[in-house]
């Protein structure tokens, strides 16, 4: 394992900082250049500023630590992903129609429980006669 000492470590986490910002510059400028040049370029080339914008902005934050760790954490997202075992569409709609009728039986008990206690309150208070 390699160890680093606190000097390395600063200034990785400066290279850090400043790949991290030039890549909100990058990201910024190409989202900036889009709608500054409105009047002058078509939407083709525009969004092909953006793009690169974007593209620059992707590339810089890769290069730092953050953006490594957050790639590989897409990464593993995926192969997770890959796992799921989804329902077949009898299952989906089997368990959204028990949902249905459970939310139905529970509105209506709440409904007599409600009507149940207003006429109690009518009763005791004397309203609504």
């Amino acid at each position: 394992m390699e160890v680093q000492t606190t000097e390395q470590k600063a200034a990785s986490s400066s290279k850090d900082s400043l790949l991290l910002i030039a890549a909100a510059v990058a990201l910024l400028g190409g989202m900036f250049a889009f709608y500054y040049f409105e009047g002058q370029f078509n939407a083709l080339v525009r969004t092909l500023i953006l793009l690169v914008g974007v593209a620059a902005g992707l590339a810089l934050a890769y290069q730092s630590t953050l953006g490594r760790e957050l790639w590989s954490y897409v990464l593993g997202s995926r192969v997770e992903l890959r796992k799921v075992v989804w329902p077949t569409r009898q299952e989906s709609v089997q368990t959204t129609l028990m949902i249905a009728v459970v939310v139905l039986v529970m509105a209506l008990l709440l409904w007599g429980l409600d009507s149940g206690l207003l006429w109690i309150v009518e009763k005791l208070t004397g309203r609504g006669v």
